[in-house]
């Protein structure tokens, strides 16, 4: 079982560094002018542009998006938007029984 999962756990590894090469390849293909430092890769989301304080909150905390996996304010992948989880959580609690 544990050699089961730490081969699982390489095959993710090698997946991430992977889609991060691509999207850093992709990124550096385009004129100077055209790179946006932010995109998809194989439906994966990345933005390697510096963080802002409004960009992660907007990212991990909006009540009026539905959705609860956003793409991460920083890098590749997704992150949870806790906002949504909350007004979820609230709508569920205000319903009459």
């Amino acid at each position: 079982m544990r050699k089961q999962r730490s081969s699982i756990v390489r095959l993710v590894e090698v997946a991430v560094v992977a889609l991060t090469v691509a999207a850093v390849v992709h990124e550096l293909r385009q004129p100077r002018a055209e790179r946006t430092w932010h995109g998809r890769v194989a439906k994966v989301p990345y933005d390697f542009r510096p963080p802002s304080p409004a960009r992660i909150r907007r990212r991990l905390w909006q009540t009026s998006e539905p959705t609860v996996l956003v793409p991460r304010s920083f890098g590749l992948g997704w992150t949870v938007n806790f906002g949504s989880v909350v007004a979820r959580r609230r709508r569920r609690r205000s319903r009459p029984s």
